[in-house]
């Protein structure tokens, strides 16, 4: 197995791409292998796999956990997502700032985003599913989230007015992240 790395300008946030084998049957990616991910500086032990279904329009996010933190590698499985990543680290050089990429089922692109990232998608296409590889298990209590339209982050979206669950639009802004006892659990 090859991986393609792609930094980011977010410290710990990274693009990976895995190696694709294409011919007129089909094609087959090894989506994950422990020993290529360690020798390539990645997380190389998952606890959880989670998948989701978005109609086009929707918005999930920005969620994150700090109890106990959990990173995500997450990859589009069937059409095309706007994957966005945000910096919740207190003391980090890069909090509160963003980045975000265009994925597809097609590209078999996977983004890296370790905990203390608040993560989230939008569904470009008409039927978008997500698969999360997690380094932690779930934890209700344990679990926020930032606004996915704070003006002090500012993430260029591209759907001004896109479907939100109740929980994401009452979602607290960075700032009030940053005041909760809680964010020191997520430190750079």
């Amino acid at each position: 197995m090859k991986l393609e790395i792609e930094r980011t300008p977010l410290r710990d946030l990274v693009i990976v791409t895995p190696q694709c084998f294409r011919d007129q049957r089909g094609f087959f990616v090894e989506v994950y292998r422990r020993d290529v991910f360690r020798e390539a500086g990645l997380p190389d032990s998952f606890v959880q796999l989670n998948h989701s279904r978005s109609a086009k329009h929707v918005l999930r996010g920005l969620h994150f956990q700090w109890d106990p933190p959990m990173g995500k590698l997450m990859r589009v499985t069937q059409g095309t997502a706007f994957l966005v990543a945000v910096d919740v680290r207190t003391g980090s050089p890069t909090l509160g700032r963003w980045h975000g990429v265009e994925l597809s089922a097609e590209s078999k692109r996977q983004v890296w985003a370790p905990a203390g990232f608040g993560r989230g998608f939008l569904a470009l296409s008409d039927a978008v599913e997500v698969e999360y590889l997690c380094t932690a298990t779930y934890n209700a209590a344990g679990e926020s989230g930032v606004l996915w339209s704070d003006p002090a982050i500012g993430i260029e979206w591209p759907e001004a007015s896109p479907i939100l669950s109740d929980k994401d639009r009452d979602a607290g802004t960075l700032s009030a992240w940053l005041k909760r006892p809680e964010s020191a659990k997520l430190h750079w």
